[in-house]
């Protein structure tokens, strides 16, 4: 039994399909991991939704802020943007069965025997691993509650951009949203930068990468944290994190990572390219 990590897909149907068959994976035996954003800017939406739903508990995704993003839209709480490509989820006749399940989706994903922690942009460098589960938690609850379309009435913004335990309500939610979903960037006091997409070696003076961020607490255990989100940063392998989007619909590639055992390296390049290649989001 082999388990893959995929990076972000986008709406990428075809490409995941070739993927999966270059490591000729096999739902009957294997697991895959997907690093959230399955939807938006790739021409199928619907389709890789609705076939990674069909895996049931063979894959595993956590929720992306382009996933994010669609379930607002569903829920009246937010428009469809220009370069959205979303409508084909959102007509689609079974679309309330497969938001539904989207919706139910977890931000964090933990494997204490493969020693890999799963998020779509990272582990706010001021959390513990138990702290994060925690908080990844507060959301994953409002997001699977009967209460739902008030958690998107509140989605949006940049602000509070630091974590205070004292924080409550939509601020709460909202900071604990951004640092799974949006960070790429952290200064020393460990406040987000969420208005940057650039280079790293383009960025604001002060600011570090989140996994780089000085006094960044111990997660407690040998975990590495595998996560996507950032393409400009591309694959990245460290003992402590596995970064894997690696800008599929951009004109790069789509890369899966075989994590049991030594690491190995797959990636094809995408067939879905958008022009000109915008800053990221």
């Amino acid at each position: 039994m082999a388990t893959y990590a995929i990076g972000d897909i986008q709406g990428c149907y075809d490409s995941l399909r070739r993927l999966l068959d270059l490591i000729r994976f096999d739902p009957a035996r294997d697991r895959v991991w997907f690093t959230g954003d399955l939807v938006n800017r790739g021409p199928k939406s619907a389709a890789v939704v609705r076939f990674v739903r069909s895996l049931g508990d063979r894959a595993v995704t956590v929720l992306g802020n382009h996933d994010l993003h669609l379930l607002a839209v569903w829920v009246g709480q937010a428009r469809v943007k220009s370069k959205d490509t979303l409508r084909d989820l959102l007509t689609d006749p079974d679309a309330d069965e497969l938001m539904h399940w989207l919706r139910r989706r977890p931000l964090l994903h933990d494997d204490p025997e493969l020693g890999y922690t799963l998020t779509h942009a990272g582990i706010y460098p001021g959390w513990t691993l138990a702290e994060a589960r925690k908080r990844a938690a507060e959301v994953e609850h409002a997001l699977s509650g009967r209460d739902y379309d008030s958690y998107f009435a509140n989605l949006y913004g940049n602000w509070p951009d630091a974590w205070d335990p004292d924080l409550r309500g939509a601020d709460r939610l909202r900071f604990i949203t951004n640092a799974f979903t949006r960070m790429r960037y952290c200064d020393e006091e460990r406040r987000l930068l969420l208005d940057y997409k650039g280079s790293v070696e383009g960025r604001p003076e002060g600011y570090h990468p989140w996994f780089e961020t000085p006094g960044r607490a111990s997660l407690g255990a040998e975990r590495t944290i595998v996560f996507g989100h950032w393409s400009t940063l591309g694959f990245v392998h460290r003992r402590d994190v596995l970064a894997l989007d690696t800008g599929c619909l951009w004109g790069g590639e789509l890369t899966a990572a075989r994590l049991d055992g030594e690491l190995e390296r797959h990636s094809l390049p995408c067939e879905a390219v958008l022009e000109p290649r915008p800053s990221y989001d």
